[in-house]
């Protein structure tokens, strides 16, 4: 018997958590912290699990959404066994540290109890790694089943893996959040070479419209005209990112572009722990699939937006800043920049990737020049001088690519996560119509699916 119960992730964007019950060994997949919500709410529901074997925590990448509630998991489970690409691992020790510092100004320790920096440091200590290709097995003292995994390169971050189990001639895949296609520095996901019979599928650009979404070439080209023409008009271009995937991506595709002299060489700025990711990427640029090896990312001239006395010396000369986050929340580096951006006619802020409705960077994205908007409940109304414009540089895959994936995999049943309703109906609706002989669930948080 196998049970899934998604603790989170389920209809949303969320709390990316989902527990397997395969003949009593317990597994979990991901274990993130939903990115738009606070204290107890931003957590998977744990409590779900407290009469259930948990054996295991498979972690597919490094995404607060996917990795940052596992501190508090392993408080409440302090045996379960945690496995990680070695990428994510070396990442999760930056990132984990951080987010200490972003929840205490967040809740009330009232609340619920941080984890401490010491507890962090023996988490990661007890990660056990495995490489992408190599098989290992999940057994439980509870339990004869013995289930084979392995991780598969999942081209959206550095150390990002779907996750194969075997158990008994039937084979589960857990894509993660993937990428079928090459960004600049990653090489597109690598798949399983099998019949797979239960496919846990991200639905993420379900209901985007891929006509919209250029291929990555033709967005860099674009992207690099659009920032030519701010710089030649005496302009600086703000660039939203997430501090691990997006920056690294981002950064080395407007240094490569500089070196072609397709994009006029001035300045770059940068700050906080991406700077730390992307020594990640150079050390491990021989190990996982990318593309551009020799380029080494810390290497790219870049100044410190941590240095700056006063961010208006970001418009003495025109400049290129990529500052975090990547969806601007509120208080972040990007939020405020974003602040003083607005009022500055020649300059301009391109987004670069998905933002969710709910985040101010959503807001700034739909706005123009002339517009008034309002950020926050706080904040006043502000008119809109600067320019705004939307790029796609996808880390996920077209919704096109997802209905692929049941194509080359062929599986029987086809669970739907990592979306929100409009996506999950459209790769639902598109996968019963090409293929009516499989069975499709859409999960549903704190719902068990059970299979034979």
């Amino acid at each position: 018997m196998i049970e899934f119960l998604p603790l989170g992730g389920a209809g949303e964007i969320g709390a990316n958590c989902y527990y397997l019950n395969i003949n009593e060994v317990g597994i979990i997949l991901d274990c993130g912290m939903h990115p738009q919500l606070t204290g107890l709410n931003s957590l998977p529901k744990f409590e779900l699990l407290e009469d259930k074997p948990t054996d295991y925590v498979l972690i597919s990448h490094a995404h607060q959404d996917h990795l940052n509630a596992l501190p508090f998991l392993i408080k409440k489970f302090p045996h379960i066994k945690i496995i990680t690409t070695p990428q994510t691992r070396a990442v999760a020790e930056l990132t984990l540290h951080n987010a200490i510092s972003i929840l205490k100004r967040q809740i009330d320790e009232s609340e619920f109890e941080i984890y401490s920096r010491d507890e962090v440091d023996l988490l990661i200590k007890s990660i056990n790694y495995k490489s992408c290709n190599e098989k290992f097995v999940l057994s439980s003292l509870n339990s004869d089943q013995e289930i084979e995994a392995e991780f598969f390169d999942a081209g959206h971050i550095i150390g990002s893996a779907g996750i194969l189990l075997r158990i008994n001639g039937q084979k589960i895949f857990f894509t993660g959040d993937i990428n079928l296609f090459s960004q600049t520095i990653l090489s597109g996901a690598d798949l399983p070479e099998e019949k797979i019979d239960i496919l846990i599928t991200e639905t993420t650009y379900g209901a985007t419209d891929s006509s919209v979404i250029n291929n990555w070439e033709k967005e860099v080209d674009r992207f690099s005209s659009a920032i030519n023409k701010v710089i030649n008009n005496g302009g600086s271009v703000l660039i939203p990112v997430f501090a691990l995937g997006k920056l690294q991506e981002m950064l080395a595709t407007i240094w490569l572009q500089m070196q072609r002299n397709k994009i006029t060489n001035v300045d770059i700025y940068t700050g906080g722990i991406g700077n730390k990711i992307n020594r990640i990427y150079d050390y491990n640029r021989y190990v996982v699939n990318r593309n551009e090896k020799e380029l080494v990312i810390s290497d790219i001239p870049q100044k410190s937006l941590n240095e700056l006395k006063d961010f208006d010396e970001l418009f003495k000369f025109p400049s290129i800043v990529l500052a975090s986050s990547g969806m601007m929340v509120e208080s972040t580096n990007s939020f405020m920049l974003a602040k003083r951006w607005f009022h500055k006619k020649d300059s301009a802020i391109f987004t670069v990737g998905y933002m969710d409705p709910s985040t101010p960077g959503s807001i700034i994205s739909k706005a123009g020049r002339g517009d008034k908007i309002q950020l926050t409940e706080r904040d006043r109304k502000v008119e809109i001088r600067c320019e705004i414009k939307n790029f796609r540089f996808s880390a996920h895959s077209k919704r096109e690519e997802i209905i692929s994936l049941v194509n080359k995999l062929n599986p029987e049943i086809i669970i739907l996560v990592h979306g929100d309703k409009e996506a999950i109906d459209w790769v639902g609706a598109s996968v019963i119509k090409q293929f009516p002989d499989k069975k499709v669930f859409a999960a549903v948080n704190y719902k068990s699916i059970l299979f034979d």
